[in-house]
């Protein structure tokens, strides 16, 4: 019987990153959703926004796609969008190509409330750009000395 390899142990270092890492997330999380608030909007709303405003070359999505971008079930994607169509915030519209298929667009009212939005998470994001990349620094290996073994 083969003894299984014993977890790899990590310095105490790493824990203390790690754990100052899921906090830093946590903090801009917990703007995100305060100011999805202050917009009008639950966090999962705006994820949804997002999601199509960020849906690349498309200009909009299918219900099923926003289901798997926010990691819900179809049928709570379809409650999602019943909400934001009746604030206003989405439209809906037959695929031309399979009526069984509705894709959602943003409307002019999410489109100018996605661009407020957006603006203060880069701000966010820019503000603590060098705590994250501090964090990130230390699970890289240590850079060789360019002074060391030079003659």
């Amino acid at each position: 019987m083969t003894k299984a390899t014993p977890p790899r142990k990590f310095p105490k270092k790493s824990y203390e990153a790690l754990a100052d890492f899921r906090y830093a997330l946590r903090c801009f999380l917990a703007f995100s959703e305060q100011a999805a608030g202050e917009a009008g909007l639950t966090p999962q709303q705006y994820q949804a926004l997002l999601a199509i405003k960020g849906a690349g070359d498309r200009k909009a999505l299918g219900i099923g796609d926003i289901a798997e971008r926010l990691l819900i079930r179809h049928h709570t994607a379809v409650e999602l969008v019943n909400r934001l169509e009746k604030n206003g915030f989405v439209t809906r519209t037959k695929d031309k190509e399979d009526a069984r298929r509705v894709t959602v667009a943003l409307s002019p009212k999410a489109e100018h409330t996605m661009d407020g939005l957006a603006a203060a998470h880069l701000q966010e994001l820019k503000g603590i750009r060098p705590v994250l990349e501090q964090l990130l620094d230390q699970f890289d290996p240590p850079k060789p000395d360019s002074k060391k073994g030079r003659l």
